[in-house]
């Protein structure tokens, strides 16, 4: 006789997307979110029935549990990421498909500009700020997955608020806006005109590139309309084969640069609110581009 079916499995299947969600903003890789989830259900079923139903709310469980360990993974990285070749750019996402379960929600807590601030915060304040700021938890529950007490919790976000509002990471483009400027850039861009280039950066716009010291990218970033206007036509011309197209990136206008039908760079880009690019990241680590495989 087959055993019946686990009353509580959906339940706890459920979750699947929303730890997936958490995990990403997290720790800025799909991968990792991916793995944090396989660690936390493998908690779960660790348990025997009995201690399972001893839990009140499953969900809850779950969450505290993927935040713990994301914190945790959010502590070592900042050593790997200290021997990390080159610049460390969060894994861009492309429009989702697949399983709806694995599906990251694209909205304004995923644009790379957000990303790359979190990036900036101790792994308290990215967790403080993510499960209360973004997940509406309450300060009660944050403490108990930090360590700390709610009103330090609370100080917590406050502070990487404040390094949100320094970077001006909040979209202030409309996406209709964005895409008719990267538009043009990527005309400008494939006509190697310089000067049109430059009218479209911002003069203090930074270029930031991640190849991990696995493929070939800048080191450091550059600043400056001229030399990211001139440096963009250096690779069009190191590399004639490049096709570039438009795509979403993490749920903004972006560009995504293929060569033989293999996607070697994803580009996301950060707009002023008078239209000029102020910040471009390309994401050329062939290990943060695997869910670009299809394109």
């Amino acid at each position: 006789m087959n055993n019946p079916p686990d009353p509580g499995l959906d339940a706890i299947m459920a979750e699947r997307r929303q730890l997936i969600n958490l995990g990403y903003r997290l720790l800025g890789s799909l991968a990792d979110a991916e793995d944090v989830v396989q660690e936390t259900y493998a908690r779960w079923y660790a348990m025997t029935p009995a201690q399972q139903s001893a839990i009140d709310t499953p969900g809850a469980w779950l969450t505290t549990v993927a935040s713990r360990i994301c914190l945790d993974q959010l502590r070592s990285a900042r050593s790997r990421r200290e021997r990390y070749v080159g610049e460390w750019i969060p894994e861009p996402l492309p429009d989702p498909d697949g399983d709806p379960a694995d599906r990251v929600t694209l909205d304004e807590s995923v644009n790379m500009a957000f990303l790359v601030v979190l990036e900036s915060m101790t792994p308290a304040e990215r967790v403080a700020f993510i499960l209360h700021d973004v997940f509406c938890h309450p300060f009660a529950e944050v403490a108990t997955i930090v360590g700390r007490s709610p009103a330090a919790c609370r100080q917590l976000a406050t502070s990487a608020r404040r390094r949100i509002r320094a970077a001006q990471a909040a979209p202030t483009t409309p996406a209709a806006r964005s895409a008719d400027v990267i538009r043009d850039f990527k005309a400008a861009w494939e006509a190697k005109d310089i000067k049109a280039l430059i009218g479209l950066l911002d003069p203090e716009v930074t270029a930031i590139a991640d190849g991990g010291g696995v493929v070939s990218a800048v080191i450091d970033p550059i600043v400056g309309h001229d030399l990211v206007a001139h440096y963009m036509i250096a690779i069009t011309e190191a590399v004639p084969a490049m096709t570039v197209v438009e795509r979403t990136v993490n749920g903004q206008p972006g560009l995504v640069a293929t060569r033989d039908g293999v996607v070697e760079t994803v580009m996301a880009f950060d707009i002023t609110d008078d239209g000029r690019i102020r910040h471009i990241w390309g994401v050329r680590n062939p290990e943060k581009l695997r869910a670009w495989a299809g394109e």
